[in-house]
């Protein structure tokens, strides 16, 4: 049965809110995980630009012994190279952690908000989730 008004508007707020705190784990956990694959590129794409003559030119004593233009172009073209399989690493290893925690299942629909009926309950080992009528049988992937 349809809810009042009221209890609609606060139900949409409260599933709204839900919503928006499961996307942003998403968004957080993303960002972590790419942040740790991909810092190999990170630094080393960072010290070819910081030693090289053209772009930053560092007084750094690694940059004058170590480093010269030649081996600064290399370390930037290297970190550009690494970044394609490291990304799908990182994809790899977000996915999995995603559909391990059922994180993507735990977007509530809206029509919670407008019907009565909708019942809170667990979706068999994950987190705790809402389904109209709990089929366990319901999968985001297959």
């Amino acid at each position: 049965e349809p809810r009042s008004p009221w209890c609609c508007l606060a139900w949409a707020l409260v599933i709204g809110t839900m919503n928006s705190l499961v996307f942003l784990l998403n968004l957080l956990l993303m960002f972590v995980i790419f942040t740790i694959v991909l810092l190999p590129t990170i630094v080393v794409v960072y010290f070819g630009f910081q030693c090289h003559s053209q772009v930053l030119h560092s007084s750094a004593r690694y940059c004058k012994s170590i480093l010269d233009d030649n081996s600064s172009s290399a370390l930037i073209i290297l970190g550009f190279v690494i970044m394609s399989p490291l990304l799908v690493v990182a994809m790899a290893i977000y996915c999995s952690l995603a559909r391990r925690l059922q994180l993507l299942v735990c977007f509530q629909p809206y029509s919670l908000a407008l019907y009565k009926g909708g019942r809170w309950c667990r979706r068999g080992e994950g987190a705790p989730c809402c389904a109209r009528g709990c089929n366990t049988q319901l999968r985001a992937w297959v």
